[in-house]
């Protein structure tokens, strides 16, 4: 009996439809991925030359940050797939608590400095 676990299988067990599924979803994260890449060379090439003025520098690499973050999430982490509403509820009430504690705590710094 355990002689056909070594055997290849003839066929997939995955249906036609899954099979395409399968494949635009690696399309997908293959984009992405190439997207993402691009946003770190735009992020280095924003520090290393001046195609970027200093003053904004910071927030535009803080902007390619958050769309490379949203990447990660939607196409790496599957928090577009339907099943993952718990992890969204979550992620999003850990920002809801995070963002008023840093408002709070810059402020409180910023009170105590001057």
């Amino acid at each position: 009996m355990a002689n056909h676990l070594s055997e290849r299988f003839e066929t997939s067990a995955m249906t036609n439809e899954e099979k395409r599924s399968h494949k635009a979803e690696i399309r997908k994260q293959i984009v992405a991925f190439a997207l993402m890449i691009a946003l770190t060379f735009m992020a280095f090439a924003a520090v290393a030359t001046d195609f970027v003025p200093r003053t904004l520098a910071i927030p535009f690499i803080l902007i390619l940050a958050i769309v490379q973050l949203a990447l990660q999430l939607l196409f790496f982490m599957h928090m577009k797939d339907k099943d993952h509403a718990w992890a969204n509820v979550f992620m999003i009430t850990g920002i809801f608590i995070t963002l008023p504690t840093i408002v709070a705590l810059m402020l409180l710094i910023g009170v105590t400095k001057y």
